[in-house]
């Protein structure tokens, strides 16, 4: 089992920045990809980005490619999701996932078994 505990989520205005945080416990060694997916209330949750805990290898959603990056320290065990140039629209309750295989869509959210609690990030103008 892996336990995933988030943190970082907040109020930011328009234009400003949030490091959300990732921290991962129990069977680590097994972890394959850790992503982070959005939710809007009333739409569908949404891939943001996932990274390879292997090699650090990174996908970024099209969306948000050119203002977001995520990264992992494989010594405290979290991954870091650093979001810049913050838009209304980036509003939205944020949870990291966890998978322990390769195979399957990483930015399916089906393909990842273990789950944060969740943050949330309001961006206001």
């Amino acid at each position: 089992q892996v336990q995933l505990v988030e943190s970082g989520g907040g109020s930011v205005q328009v234009g400003g920045s949030l490091r959300l945080s990732c921290a991962a416990s129990g069977r680590t060694g097994t972890m394959y990809r850790v992503g982070y997916f959005r939710q809007a209330p009333g739409k569908e949750r949404e891939f943001v980005a996932s990274i390879k805990w292997g090699d650090g290898t990174s996908y970024i959603a099209d969306s948000v490619k050119d203002r977001f990056t995520i990264s992992r320290d494989i010594v405290k065990n979290t991954v870091y999701l650093e979001m810049s140039r913050l838009k209304p629209e980036d509003t939205a309750t944020y949870q990291c996932g966890a998978r322990d295989t390769s195979g399957g869509n990483s930015a399916n959210a089906r393909t990842y078994g273990y789950w944060g609690q969740g943050t949330q990030v309001t961006v206001s103008s």
